[in-house]
């Protein structure tokens, strides 16, 4: 089985002393491509680098609703110039989380729309972080026709999921699904077209119910797929190939 992690935070420094053992494992699970976005200015170099360094990472660079205090408005322009020099697969990860303690929401719009302005125009899909804020990432999304992406670590309603896969937009799940307590967003899970599924780690954060309080990594992203499969009663085999087709689509790979 091919299988493609579409979000995970490999560059991390966690990493810094196993990254080729984590990478191995990763592999060896059938993890051969990784998706990596970016959560800010300062970290891009270090996120290009490992992308270049390691075959199978693929870099997308944004700007996160939860770093704020790093963002300024003149990193839309670097950003710019930075799908033009390194044509990365998508936009991200960018958004809004209205979760964090005081969040600064006209700030965080500006910055989302400002990231939403360079994936139209270079043609690029999005990479959402949308935490107590699915509503209004709905709204922001339809003043911006014909944009895709995904929502990743999506944790919205049936009905906004319909809504944000009739705009075109996928939707990914990691290991939150994995915890039998969440029984709205497995039951979620199980409902959803295949067609519009998407897997993750999230790596080094969310880990699966095996591996709580561990650093997560892409390895893991197995644990994933199973569960998918058991919620859904559809083999292993042909979840994984879905989704991998998904995401090939959805970020050109």
């Amino acid at each position: 089985m091919q299988l493609i992690d579409t979000h995970s935070h490999f560059d991390d420094n966690s990493f810094d002393h196993d990254r080729e053992q984590a990478l191995a494992r990763a592999q060896e699970a059938g993890v051969s491509t990784q998706i990596i976005p970016a959560i800010a200015f300062h970290w891009w170099p270090r996120l290009r680098t490992v992308c270049q360094t390691h075959a199978g990472l693929h870099p997308a660079y944004g700007l996160h609703p939860m770093f704020m205090a790093d963002h300024k408005l003149s990193h839309l322009e670097e950003l710019a110039k930075w799908i033009e020099q390194e044509q990365p697969v998508a936009v991200g990860e960018c958004g809004l989380d209205f979760y964090i303690s005081e969040p600064d929401k006209p700030g965080q719009q500006r910055i989302f729309e400002g990231q939403l302005e360079l994936a139209q125009q270079y043609k690029l899909p999005v990479i959402i972080h949308a935490r107590r804020s699915v509503e209004e990432v709905i709204n922001t999304l339809r003043r911006y026709p014909g944009i895709s992406g995904v929502l990743h670590s999506y944790s919205g309603s049936f009905v906004q999921a319909e809504r944000l896969i009739a705009m075109g937009f996928m939707l990914s799940f990691g290991g939150p699904i994995t915890y039998s307590r969440a029984k709205r967003l497995r039951q979620l899970v199980a409902e959803l077209p295949l067609e519009s599924i998407l897997l993750e780690t999230d790596t080094p954060d969310q880990p699966d119910s095996q591996h709580r309080g561990e650093r997560n990594e892409p390895a893991y992203l197995i644990q994933i797929l199973e569960t998918v499969s058991e919620l859904r009663n559809e083999s292993s085999t042909e979840i994984a190939a879905a989704t991998t087709r998904n995401a090939q689509r959805l970020f050109g790979i």
